[in-house]
């Protein structure tokens, strides 16, 4: 999942970004609204967490500017004010979920990764293949029974193969899933995790590299 962060409170926004980025998830940051449009038009996210009141470009106009363009862009719109009629008017806007400051960062965390369950068809909460067991909620491993301990890169490229469900999944794919925004698709990030990935992941190799396309977890791997 990719999430874009926009708030101009910088700590806040750190706090936030930081935050999701331990739950394995790809975080990109914006302080003002024409700059999360700018992020917007070059870069595919599945949720933004988005201030309402930002400098340069209010938030509702980049609310505006989401559902106008037919992103599937989820929005989770932030305010600190919590009236009836203020949640009413966000989500008139096209926003599909509010929440109040100050907040519990756990619920906003449900709250995202409720949002990105919109974006991608139904799968079972437990991926399973070859012997792996990924437990998206609990964010547990294990293959054969043997639980293992992944770091958030590690698990999240894991998570992208078995969701791929045996098809190949490209390195450029797996960084735009999996890595923040200013990493080179030349860059040996891929094939680093997928070393440390595969020596946890132990014996008989589960991933396969399909040379010139990719990598995919095979059924019979």
């Amino acid at each position: 999942m990719r999430v874009l962060v926009v708030e101009d409170e910088e700590f806040l926004a750190a706090m936030i970004a930081e935050g999701l980025r331990r739950d394995a998830i790809a975080v990109d940051v914006a302080h003002d609204g024409l700059t999360a449009m700018r992020k917007l038009t070059v870069g595919e996210y599945d949720v933004m967490v988005l201030d309402r009141d930002l400098p340069k470009m209010h938030g509702d106009d980049v609310c505006r500017a989401v559902v106008e363009q037919g992103l599937l862009t989820r929005v989770l719109m932030l305010t600190a004010s919590g009236t009836v009629r203020d949640r009413v008017a966000g989500l008139g806007l096209g926003a599909d979920d509010y929440l109040t400051k100050p907040f519990s960062y756990d619920e906003l965390l449900a709250r995202v990764l409720a949002l990105g369950r919109r974006v991608h068809p139904a799968l079972p909460p437990v991926l399973e293949r070859a012997g792996i067991a990924l437990d998206t909620a609990r964010r547990q491993v294990s293959r054969d029974g043997r639980h293992l301990w992944l770091a958030r890169k590690e698990f999240a490229v894991l998570e992208a193969l078995l969701r791929a469900n045996g098809a190949v999944v490209s390195g450029d794919d797996l960084i735009e899933q999996v890595w923040e925004e200013n990493t080179s698709y030349q860059t040996n990030a891929v094939r680093v995790t997928l070393s440390k990935l595969r020596a946890k992941l132990g014996e008989p190799a589960v991933i396969e590299t399909v040379p010139g396309a990719g990598y995919r977890i095979g059924p019979g791997a």
